[in-house]
C-alpha cells in the first residue's frame, strides 16, 4: 500500500532521539531545499528532478553523504509510485557512497535505504529478499521503534509465505511498539497469525481494538488493513458482514486515494456481490488500467529524469574542461617540456635500477643454491649417517637408494621440484630414522592425508626444516625423548617438536646457520616458527603452515 510505505519510511527517518538530532546537522544544498519543497506538495516528479541535481552538486563537492541523502530520497520516490525495479536500483546505488560513512544521519539514511529495498522486494512479492534487508535496518536502526516497525514487516512477510509461526515470533516483538499507528498495526498482523496458526482462536477483540485505534488517529492505511482484515475473516463465515467490511474498505481507500486498496477491496466485493458484477467489474479494470499506466509513466520518466540531469550534467562539464584547456595550454606546454626532462632522469635511474635488481638477482641465485646445497647435500648425509648408525642391519639396496635420491636432489637443485609418489612414506621414514635405543623419536597424528591440499613445494620445505631440527637434535639437544605432533585444522596444518634435551640458552645470540635457514624457510612458505623453553626441561617448536584453499 502506498500511503502505507510512505509512513514506514518517515517513521523510519524521523524516530531518533532529539539530542541526535542536534548533534549532526544533515547535508543539504539549494537544489536539495527545492526538492523537498515539491515533495511536500506532492509533485514527485518535480522533487524527483531536484534531487537528482542536488546528488549531482554533491559529487561535485566529494560530498558522499549529501549524495547518500539524495539518493534515498530518489529511491524512495521511486518505490513509492510503483516503480519498485528502480526504487531498489537507486537504494544500492545509495549504499556505495554509504560504505565509508559513520555517525547519526548516515546510519539514518542506511536504516531508510534497507527498508526502502525491502518494501519494494515485499511489493515484488520477493518475500525472502524483504525479509533480509528488513533485517540489516534493523541492524542499523539507532532506535527501538524504528526495529519494531521493521518485526512488524518480516512478520508480515513471513504470513505471507505460510511461515505463521516464525512469523508470530517476530510480531510478538513488534506489539511493543510505542507509537499509536505502529501498535495498531503490529496488533492487527498478531491476531492474523495467531487464528491462522490456532483455528479455535479468536482475533475478533485484537482485530476490533486494532480498527478503534486507526479510527481515533485517522490512519487512512491503517483502516484499509482492518477492513481488509475483517472482511477476510468473515468470508467464510457470514458473506454479508464480510461485504459490509469490503464496501468500508473501498469507500476509505477512494478517500485517501489509495488505488492498490480500491483494487483489493473491489475483487472482494466482485465475488461476494455478484449482481453487481459488471458494474464492479467496470470500476475494477478502469482503476487497475489507470495504475498500470500511472506506474509505467513514472517508470519511464524517472528514467528520462535522470538521464537528461546526466546528460547536462555531463555538457556543463566537458564546457568547463574545454575553457579549462584553453586557459592552460601554455602550462600544458610547459608541463610537457618538465615531463620530457622527468622520462629522461627516470629511464636513466630505471637504467641503474635494473642493473641493481640484476646483480641482487645473482646474489639471491647463489643464496638459494647454497642453502638446497646445504639441505639437500649437508643434512641428507648427515641424515644417510644417523639412519646407518641407527639401523646397524641396513642393507646396501637401501644406502644405494638413498644416495642415488640425494644425487638426483642435488642434481636437479636449479630445476622445479616434480611431485613424488612415496614422499609420505618417505617424509615419516626420515623421522622415525633419528630414533635409536639412545633416543627415541616419536610421531604423534600422522596421516597420509596430512598433505592434501598442500602444495609439494611446501611439504618439501616442511621435510627440510624437519630434517634440520632432527640433525640438531642429534647433534646438540643430548635428549633422550623427542616427539613430533602434527594437527591439522580447517586452515592451518600445526607441527610441535618437543623434546627434553638441555634446550638452547640465550637463543638469539646463539642462533647458527641451521635455525635461520629453518626460519627462512618457514617464511618462504608463508608460515610461522616459535621457539619455546620446555617447562620440564628441553626444547618445544612450533610450526603453523597455513592450507591453501582449492575451489
Amino acid at each position: 500500500m502506498k500511503n502505507l510505505l510512505i509512513i514506514i519510511t518517515l517513521c523510519l527517518m524521523f524516530s531518533c532521539k532529539k539530542e541526535n538530532i542536534a548533534k549532526s546537522d544533515p547535508p543539504t544544498n539549494r537544489d536539495f531545499e527545492k526538492a523537498r519543497m515539491f515533495s511536500k506538495n506532492g509533485s514527485t516528479n518535480s522533487a524527483f528532478y531536484y534531487f537528482n541535481l542536488s546528488k549531482n552538486d554533491f559529487l561535485d563537492k566529494n560530498d558522499s553523504l549529501g549524495a547518500a541523502r539524495a539518493l534515498v530520497n530518489m529511491a524512495l520516490i521511486q518505490t513509492n509510485n510503483g516503480d519498485f525495479f528502480g526504487g531498489i536500483e537507486s537504494s544500492l546505488e545509495t549504499n556505495k557512497f554509504l560504505k565509508s560513512e559513520q555517525g547519526i544521519i548516515a546510519k539514518k539514511i542506511l536504516t531508510s535505504n534497507y527498508n526502502n529495498i525491502a518494501n519494494a522486494s515485499n511489493s515484488l512479492r520477493n518475500y525472502d529478499r524483504a525479509i533480509v534487508y528488513y533485517k540489516k535496518a534493523i541492524q542499523s536502526a539507532d532506535n527501538n521503534e524504528a526495529k519494531y516497525i521493521c518485526y512488524n514487516n518480516i512478520g508480515d512477510a513471513l504470513i505471507n509465505q505460510g511461515k505463521i509461526k516464525l512469523a508470530k515470533i517476530y510480531l510478538k516483538k513488534a506489539i511493543l511498539a510505542d507509537s499509536a499507528i505502529n501498535y495498531s498495526r503490529a496488533l492487527n498482523n498478531f491476531a492474523k497469525a495467531m487464528y491462522l496458526d490456532e483455528k479455535n482462536y479468536n482475533p475478533l477483540p485484537d482485530f476490533n481494538k486494532a480498527l478503534a485505534i486507526r479510527q481515533k488517529i485517522k490512519d487512512g492505511a491503517g483502516l484499509n488493513s482492518s477492513y481488509e482484515t475483517l472482511s477476510t475473516y468473515y468470508f467464510n463465515k457470514d458473506k454479508k458482514v464480510s461485504l459490509q467490511y469490503a464496501k468500508k474498505m473501498l469507500k476509505e481507500a477512494i478517500h485517501n486515494n489509495s488505488p492498490d486498496d480500491q483494487i483489493t477491496a473491489l475483487k472482494r466485493i466482485i465475488s461476494l456481490e455478484p449482481e453487481n458484477y459488471l458494474q464492479n467489474f467496470e470500476k475494477l479494470d478502469s482503476i487497475s488500467e489507470n495504475v498500470q499506466t500511472s506506474r509505467n509513466k513514472h517508470k519511464s520518466q524517472f528514467a528520462i529524469v535522470r538521464y537528461d540531469v546526466e546528460q547536462k550534467d555531463a555538457e556543463n562539464k566537458n564546457l568547463k574542461l574545454q575553457k579549462l584547456e584553453d586557459e592552460n595550454k601554455i602550462l600544458i606546454l610547459f608541463g610537457t617540456l618538465a615531463l620530457s626532462v622527468l622520462v629522461i632522469v627516470f629511464l636513466r635511474k630505471r637504467q641503474i635500477r635494473l642493473k641493481q635488481e640484476k646483480e641482487l638477482e645473482v646474489k639471491n641465485t647463489e643464496l638459494k643454491y647454497s642453502k638446497k646445497v646445504h639441505d639437500v647435500v649437508a643434512n641428507g648425509l648427515y641424515h644417510l649417517m644417523i639412519d646407518i648408525d641407527n639401523n646397524p642391519e641396513i642393507n646396501k639396496v637401501k644406502i644405494l637408494n638413498d644416495i642415488e635420491k640425494m644425487y638426483e636432489e642435488s642434481r636437479d637443485i636449479s630445476h622445479e621440484n616434480t611431485a613424488e609418489n612415496d614422499f609420505s612414506m618417505r617424509f615419516i621414514h626420515m623421522i622415525t630414522s633419528y630414533s635409536s635405543d639412545e633416543q627415541k623419536v616419536l610421531s604423534v597424528g600422522y596421516k597420509e592425508n596430512i598433505w592434501d591440499n598442500i602444495s609439494y613445494n611446501t611439504q618439501l620445505e616442511i621435510y627440510y626444516i624437519l630434517r634440520e631440527i632432527l640433525v640438531n637434535m642429534k647433534k646438540h639437544s643430548q635428549a633422550k625423548l623427542a616427539s613430533v605432533k602434527f594437527e591439522k585444522h580447517d586452515d592451518n596444518l600445526k607441527i610441535k617438536y618437543t623434546d627434553n634435551g638441555i634446550g638452547i640458552h640465550d637463543l638469539d645470540q646463539q642462533k647458527g646457520t641451521g635455525i635461520h635457514n629453518t626460519e627462512n624457510r618457514i617464511a618462504s612458505i608463508g608460515g610461522d616458527i616459535t621457539f619455546e623453553k620446555n617447562p620440564t626441561g628441553g626444547l618445544i617448536i612450533r610450526i603453523t603452515i597455513p592450507i591453501q584453499k582449492y575451489v
